[in-house]
C-alpha cells in the first residue's frame, strides 16, 4: 500500500497545471537509507485563469541544526543544486513550465544525514495589472530509517485486500455451482421433453397402424 501511495503522489506531480487537476497532496515523511525519495511540495494556483511566472527554492535544516541553508533553486528551465551535501543527488520532478504548481524534487541515494526539515518556497508572480506577488512556504519533516516501517493502516489494508480476494473467489465458486446446476436442470428438462415427444410419436404411430385394414 505504501508503494501505491507513492505512485499516487507521483501521479499528482505529473498533473498538468491549468486543467483543474491540481491537488495539494502532503509529502511522505519517511525515507529509506540507500533508496531514492520524492520530496513533495504542491501549491495550487488560486486563480487558474491568470497566467503566472514562478520560481521554487528548497532549504534544508539538518536534525539538531539551528538554521536553514538553501540547497536547490528552480527557474524554468534551469535547475541548480546549491549545496555540496546534495551535489548530483537532487533532480527536479515538478512542473516543467514557468507557471509552477508542483515543486517536487527527488533525492537520490538517501543518507542518514538527510534527516531534518525541508522548506519549499514558491515565489509566484501573477500577470495582472499591476502584477501581484505571492509567496507560499511549506515544510516537510523527513526521517531516514534503515528499513521501511509498516504502518498499522497499511497492514490492515493488506489484510482486507486478501480477505476481499478470498471472498471474490468464494463468490466465483458459488456462481459456477449455480450456473452448473442451472445448465444441468435445463439439460434434464430438455431430455425429458425429447423423451415425451418420442413417446407421443410412438403412440401416434401405433394408432395409425391399428387403423390400417388388411384386405
Amino acid at each position: 500500500m505504501i508503494s501505491c501511495f507513492f505512485l499516487l503522489v507521483v501521479f499528482s506531480v505529473s498533473v498538468s497545471p491549468g486543467h483543474g487537476g491540481c491537488s495539494e497532496v502532503d509529502s511522505m515523511t519517511e525515507a529509506v537509507a540507500g533508496d531514492g525519495f520524492l520530496l513533495g511540495c504542491i501549491s495550487c494556483k488560486r486563480r487558474e485563469e491568470v497566467s503566472a511566472w514562478c520560481t521554487v527554492d528548497w532549504h534544508f535544516k539538518p536534525q539538531g541544526g539551528e538554521e536553514f541553508r538553501q540547497i536547490f533553486h528552480y527557474d524554468h528551465p534551469s535547475a541548480d543544486v546549491l549545496h555540496a551535501h546534495f551535489s548530483d543527488r537532487l533532480t527536479w520532478r515538478g512542473t516543467q513550465s514557468t507557471d509552477i504548481q508542483v515543486g517536487a524534487i527527488y533525492i537520490h541515494n538517501v543518507t542518514f544525514n538527510d534527516t531534518g526539515t525541508y522548506r519549499c518556497t514558491f515565489h509566484r508572480t501573477l500577470e495582472l495589472e499591476p502584477p501581484q506577488y505571492v509567496m507560499v512556504e511549506k515544510e516537510v519533516e523527513l526521517t531516514v530509517v534503515s528499513e521501511p516501517n509498516r504502518e498499522l493502516t497499511a497492514v490492515i489494508s493488506e489484510i482486507m485486500m486478501y480477505v476481499l480476494i478470498v471472498l471474490l473467489q468464494l463468490w466465483l465458486i458459488v456462481v459456477l455451482v449455480y450456473c452448473y446446476k442451472k445448465i444441468s436442470t435445463e439439460h434434464e428438462a430438455r431430455e425429458a421433453r425429447r423423451a415425451l415427444k418420442a413417446q407421443n410419436e410412438l403412440l401416434e404411430s401405433k394408432d395409425n397402424c391399428d387403423g390400417v385394414q388388411l384386405e
